[in-house]
């Protein structure tokens, strides 16, 4: 990897920041972000975040909350902001999401890219070698290299075991927003622009 970015450490983001009304506004603001998921041995690994789609249930026919849903998997969307919701689809991939607003309310942000900044010697050996470009390029890609998996369900972001710090300003001319992926049974939800990402970025998803 070419010119890797230096961050300096910062305080983690507060409670305040996740448990704002509007989620679509905390998924933008996430964009800079720095995802940190430290190692068992405390090495920070970490990754800038470049793409987000935001999910506002119980309305939104995307949202796996829809309608009120609380099932033993989505009841953590109903946490308090701040929370995280990692879930595992297709049978062989997590997905992490950050949950905000007050208690009860079920919105939360997935996380779809992040641009790898620390421990990245590691997240080569997670991915198996996977050249630079691949390794945090999607939700289920990332997940592989920052070691998250459900263990991490629940977990509170301003804890020890991973959270969010300020990372890096991202302009408003640099975020671009278009309609969320895979979600072709929302009906007319599915073309909300919900999805914000990185302009010219190279790890955002390439959906």
């Amino acid at each position: 990897m070419t010119n890797p970015k230096i961050i300096k450490c910062s305080q983690k983001l507060p409670r305040e920041f996740y448990t704002r009304a509007n989620v679509v506004t905390i998924a933008r603001e996430l964009l800079g972000k720095l995802l940190v998921v430290p190692a068992r041995d405390g090495t920070r690994v970490s990754g800038m975040i470049v793409e987000v789609e935001a999910y506002r249930g119980p309305l939104d026919r995307a949202a796996h909350s829809y309608g009120g849903r609380r099932t033993k998997r989505t009841e953590t969307m109903y946490g308090v902001g701040g929370t995280t919701y990692v879930f595992f689809v297709y049978g062989m991939y997590y997905q992490f999401n950050v949950v905000t607003n007050a208690r009860d309310i079920p919105h939360a942000i997935l996380i779809r890219a992040v641009e790898p900044v620390e421990g990245i010697a590691l997240m080569r050996k997670r991915r198996h070698r996977q050249p630079d470009h691949n390794l945090t390029n999607g939700p289920g890609k990332l997940c592989l290299a920052l070691d998250i998996d459900r263990r991490l369900d629940r977990a509170d972001l301003l804890g020890n075991r991973v959270w969010l710090e300020e990372g890096e300003k991202i302009p408003r001319s640099r975020i671009m927003s278009g309609p969320r992926i895979g979600i072709d049974y929302a009906e007319e939800w599915v073309d909300k622009p919900w999805r914000f990402w990185i302009r010219d970025n190279p790890f955002v998803s390439k959906r």
